[in-house]
C-alpha cells in the first residue's frame, strides 16, 4: 500500500511539473497581460510567439519541453528508488514490467498539467511542447520523428497548428511501427489524440482556410 501511495505522489509531482504556467508568467512579467484573454487564449508557446515575440517564445518553448522531460526523469528515478528501498514492500510485478507503466502515466499527467494547470483555474496550453519533452525523455526516436515532421510542415506552410497536428499523428505511426513497450504505445496514442482534440478550433479554421500563419495575428 505504501508503494502505491508513493507512486500516486510521484504522478502528482509529474502533474505539477507540467502545470508550471510558463507562457502565462511570461505574459504577466513582460507585458502585464494574460495570454488567456489574448489571441487564441492558449498559454502555450505559439500564443506567446504571436503576443510576446520571438525571444519569449523560445524561452517558453524550451521550458515547456524541459518540464515534460523533467516529469519523466523524476518519476523514472523515483519509482526505481522506491522499488529498491528496503523500507517499502514492492509489488509482485518486477521493476522492468512496472516502470514503463509508471513512466507512461507520468507523461500523461505532465501533459494534463500543462493543458489544465491548477495555477490557472485548470486552463492552459495545448500540450504540444510538453508532450515533446515527454517523448524525448521516454522514447526519443518517436520524439525526434514527430519533431522532424513538425519542422518540415512549419517550413512549408508556416502554420504551427498544422505542424502540431501532423506531428502528433506521426508519433502514433512511429510508436506502433517501432519496438516499444505496450504502455508507451498506449500513452503516445492517448497523448496524441488528446493533443489533436485540443486543436479542434484550429482544425475548423484550417478547413475554412482561416488559420493564421506565422507573422499573422490569431
Amino acid at each position: 500500500m505504501v508503494f502505491w501511495i508513493a507512486c500516486l505522489l510521484g504522478l502528482a509531482v509529474a502533474y505539477l511539473c507540467g502545470s508550471l504556467p510558463t507562457g502565462y508568467l511570461a505574459g504577466r512579467l513582460l507585458k502585464g497581460i494574460d495570454l488567456r484573454q489574448i489571441g487564441s487564449g492558449s498559454t502555450g508557446a505559439t500564443n506567446a510567439l504571436r503576443t510576446l515575440g520571438v525571444v519569449p517564445f523560445v524561452v517558453v518553448l524550451v521550458i515547456d519541453v524541459l518540464k515534460g522531460a523533467a516529469a519523466i526523469v523524476l518519476v523514472r528515478w523515483f519509482v526505481g528508488w522506491l522499488y529498491a528501498s528496503p523500507s517499502v514492500t514492492p509489488p509482485a510485478a518486477d521493476l522492468p514490467t512496472l516502470l514503463p507503466w509508471a513512466i507512461s502515466l507520468a507523461g500523461l499527467a505532465a501533459m494534463l498539467g500543462h493543458a489544465r494547470s491548477i495555477w490557472l483555474n485548470f486552463a492552459g496550453g495545448r500540450s504540444v511542447a510538453t508532450g515533446l519533452g515527454v517523448l524525448l525523455a521516454m522514447t526519443w526516436p518517436v520524439g525526434v520523428g514527430g519533431l522532424a515532421v513538425f519542422g518540415v510542415v512549419l517550413a512549408l506552410f508556416r502554420i504551427v497548428s498544422l505542424g502540431s497536428i501532423l506531428a502528433a499523428a506521426t508519433t502514433i505511426v512511429l510508436v506502433c511501427a517501432l519496438d516499444q513497450p505496450l504502455p508507451y504505445r498506449l500513452m503516445v496514442i492517448t497523448g496524441a489524440i488528446y493533443v489533436i482534440a485540443r486543436h479542434r478550433a484550429n482544425i475548423r479554421r484550417l478547413l475554412a482556410g482561416k488559420e493564421p500563419r506565422i507573422g499573422q495575428t490569431a
